[in-house]
C-alpha cells in the first residue's frame, strides 16, 4: 500500500472535523458560537465532532464564564496541530501526484 491516502488520519478526514482543525489551526482559541457560525453546522453536530476530536487529543475544550453567561474555547493541542500539519502534507502528496511519504 504505497498510494498516500492510506496515510490518511481517518479522525481528521471527516468533513466537518477537517473543517473545525482547518479553523482551529488558524487561530490560538476559538468559542464555540464562532466555530459552530463558521462551519454552519447545529450545536449537536459540533459537539459530537468536537467530542471526538477531543477524545483523540486533538483539540483541547474549556468551559466558563463571560459574566453570567457559560462560554466554551477549543484549541489545537501540540499532538493536533502536528497531525493537522501531516494531514495537509498526505493531501498535498495526493493533489500534487506524490506516490511516497
Amino acid at each position: 500500500m504505497n498510494h498516500p491516502r492510506h496515510a490518511l488520519d481517518e479522525i481528521i478526514h471527516a468533513p466537518v472535523r477537517l473543517s473545525i482543525m482547518a479553523l482551529l489551526a488558524a487561530a490560538e482559541t476559538a468559542d464555540f458560537r464562532f466555530l459552530r457560525d463558521t462551519v454552519e453546522v447545529s450545536d449537536s453536530l459540533l459537539s459530537k465532532h468536537l467530542d471526538t476530536l477531543e477524545k483523540a487529543g486533538y483539540v483541547r475544550v474549556e468551559k466558563g464564564f463571560v459574566g453570567k453567561r457559560p462560554r466554551t474555547w477549543l484549541a489545537l493541542t501540540e499532538e493536533g496541530r502536528a497531525a493537522f500539519q501531516e494531514y495537509t502534507a498526505v493531501l498535498r502528496r495526493i493533489t500534487e501526484g506524490g506516490q511516497h511519504p
